[in-house]
């Protein structure tokens, strides 16, 4: 099972940098970085609802399930 971070698309159909996105939700460039790249372990509900707020999306736009 596998979980993949959509961010980096959401944010192409946005047009929005990661440093934008970084100021917007108050999130270091590090840790947005790690999210994109899809090598976070965990992600909190809060740091997720600013980041479909800064986006106007849903967490189903960011976050997929594809098994493997």
């Amino acid at each position: 099972m596998a979980i993949v971070v959509n961010l980096d698309v959401m944010m192409a159909k946005r047009k929005m940098s990661l440093n934008e996105l970084s100021e917007k939700v108050d999130i270091t460039l590090s840790n947005l970085s790690i999210l994109k790249t899809g090598k976070a372990k965990a992600i909190r509900f809060s740091t997720l609802e600013a980041i479909c707020g800064a986006l106007d999306c849903q967490p189903g736009d960011i976050l997929e399930y594809k098994s493997e």
